[in-house]
């Protein structure tokens, strides 16, 4: 979650390599750390991109996600989520903090997915 103005002002609108360094970006398009702490990213995988299994926690509270894929890679990227709480071919709702996901390897095309994140106390 970004925290801050000056995090906000670096990242909004910019493609930056993602937090998993496997060669995805995100682009940070509204962020808020008040009251109802979330982010909305876009995301892009490229050929030769992944995510590995992992999981996003946070301190004492409860991270959600909600992801909206615009544009399926023509081969590989599948979302793969332990218990998610909501699936379907476009929608992914998930606990990031509690289970353990991952994307697999774009073998051709590109990859686009709308992300919206929020914490609760």
């Amino acid at each position: 979650m970004v925290s801050d103005k000056t995090a906000f002002l670096s990242n909004f609108l910019r493609w930056k390599s993602g937090r998993q360094r496997t060669g995805y970006e995100k682009m940070l398009l509204l962020a808020n750390p008040f009251i109802l702490p979330f982010d909305c990213y876009l995301l892009r995988f490229q050929t030769g991109t992944e995510i590995p299994k992992h999981t996003d926690p946070v301190s004492e509270k409860r991270h959600f996600r909600l992801n909206i894929i615009l544009h399926h890679a023509a081969k590989g990227g599948e979302f793969s989520c332990a218990n998610p709480i909501y699936e379907s071919n476009r929608i992914k709702l998930f606990r990031p903090d509690q289970s353990p996901h991952s994307v697999s390897k774009i073998e051709e095309g590109t990859r686009y997915v709308f992300s919206l994140g929020w914490v609760l106390g």
